[in-house]
């Protein structure tokens, strides 16, 4: 019950999709008495998507995940690595029987480099069927058809196909893991989404140590900086705020360790 309300829920808590609802409530609302009401609405939906879009509010929320979690500079022997889905669009590659990735590729292009690193390491890709309405198919077996071709022995890669959300993503590669005393397993997601991420696997039992990868900011540099495409600066906001929320609903119902996990 909680993949689905989640989805349902985190469509309208995201700012873009409220804007264009409370417009579209002003378009309908021109065909009743409360004409002054719609113009409201009309014109606070078109003032929204230029603040949303062009003010720095995308990078002001997003680089606050961005940097609770610094770039990996560890050493000594890797046990295994969990790649969290979401660079892959699989039913593209689907379609296209080619590998389709997204502007997270960073996450599946870092397991390449990481699994020429530590040669003995395992790699679990975590990544099922996250679609709610229409099938979209599982991101893992894309990705494991990626290593394979960069050289990556089969026996080393577990793909992980059944996860739909972050939290079945920490629960699903515990199982396949079974970890044990003394090992060392990286988790290797965006720099936004670790937090969650790490919040989650910690409340599951699994002890990883953040790999974070594909950062969308410079960091603090960038909190004043605006943007110059409305769709880039929507882009931003809807993904810092969809963590953000995140984090909130899954501290809120005991699915992660803390509100805002830290190292």
């Amino acid at each position: 019950m909680f993949f689905p309300l989640s989805k349902i829920l985190g469509f309208f808590a995201l700012p873009s999709n409220l804007v264009i609802v409370t417009g579209l409530i002003g378009v309908a609302l021109l065909l009743t008495r409360f004409k002054r009401t719609a113009r409201v609405l009309m014109v606070a939906s078109i003032l929204l998507i230029a603040i949303l879009g062009l003010s720095p509010l995308g990078n002001a929320l997003i680089i606050p995940l961005e940097d609770r979690f610094p770039r990996w500079s560890g050493s000594g022997d890797v046990t295994g690595i969990v790649l969290l889905g979401g660079a892959v669009t699989p039913d593209v590659s689907a379609a296209r029987d080619d590998l389709s990735l997204n502007e997270a590729a960073e996450r599946l292009t870092t397991i390449a480099r990481l699994a020429a690193a530590y040669p003995r390491a395992k790699i679990i890709l975590s990544g099922g069927d996250a679609g709610l309405v229409r099938n979209e198919g599982a991101e893992a077996p894309h990705a494991s058809r990626f290593l394979r071709g960069l050289g990556v022995p089969p026996g080393r890669l577990i793909p992980e196909d059944r996860s739909r959300n972050t939290v079945e993503n920490a629960v699903f590669s515990k199982e396949l893991a079974a970890p044990k005393r003394g090992e060392r397993w990286l988790l290797v997601t965006s720099a936004y989404h670790m937090p969650r991420a790490i919040g989650v696997f910690r409340r599951a039992g699994f002890e990883v140590e953040a790999y974070p990868v594909d950062w969308r900011t410079r960091g603090k540099i960038d909190a004043l900086r605006p943007f110059q495409s409305v769709g880039d600066g929507l882009r931003r906001t809807d993904t810092a705020v969809r963590e953000w929320v995140g984090l909130f609903v899954y501290w809120l119902t005991g699915r992660s360790s803390e509100l805002f996990p830290e190292p």
